[in-house]
């Protein structure tokens, strides 16, 4: 099995960990959409050892990278990985978790990808009413858009027309149709968010 090497992973693990200390919960199950490279779930669930880390992705690259980066994790809390599309939420073979973690997916997937995460989310965290976690680049009303974050959405874009930046109000709009509300904004380096949501009843 090849191990794939995702270099921002090592850039951004420390200060994506720094967040999630604040919005985990101190124990159960984190579910990692779109897990990538394995990398991050194997740093995470090191990095918090009361947590079962589900990592999931729907490419058998990845999933086959994820494994051979598991088979080396001494720890117990870091489940095999699934194969699971966030555009298809109906069928997500997980039906509960403490916490969802979504890394660098939204901007370079079709935008039913989103739409399938947060509908997906609201059902799987209805009953816990624990975060949807989401770290990426983003655009905001009102909020000037870093140079290099415009030329990488128009690389996005020659790349896949269905992918880009996406607008950080759309996915409030989004989550409330879900019956989920904002209820955390991280700024992080180089110039990405950590946008974090909940069921809306939990904030109430």
């Amino acid at each position: 099995m090849v191990r794939q090497h995702a270099p921002a992973t090592l850039r951004n693990r420390e200060p994506i960990a720094a967040v999630l200390r604040q919005e985990l919960p101190a124990r159960g199950t984190v579910l990692e959409i779109a897990a990538g490279s394995g990398e991050h779930a194997v740093y995470f669930a090191a990095r918090f050892p009361a947590l079962l880390w589900q990592p999931t992705d729907p490419s058998p690259e990845a999933l086959a990278s994820i494994t051979a980066y598991r088979a080396d994790y001494p720890g117990t809390n870091l489940a095999p990985p699934l194969a699971l599309d966030a555009a298809a939420p109906d069928a997500w073979p997980v039906a509960a978790a403490d916490a969802i973690v979504c890394i660098n997916m939204v901007h370079i997937s079709p935008w039913e990808a989103s739409e399938g995460l947060f509908r997906g989310a609201a059902r799987i965290l209805g009953r816990s009413g624990g975060p949807l976690i989401i770290y990426g680049p983003f655009l905001e009303q009102g909020v000037a858009t870093a140079p290099s974050n415009l030329a990488f959405d128009a690389s996005l874009k020659a790349r896949d027309p269905r992918w880009g930046l996406r607008a950080a109000e759309a996915l409030d709009a989004l989550a409330a149709g879900h019956g989920l509300a904002r209820s955390a904004r991280h700024a992080m380096p180089a110039n990405n968010l950590t946008l974090v949501y909940r069921p809306a009843r939990s904030l109430a």
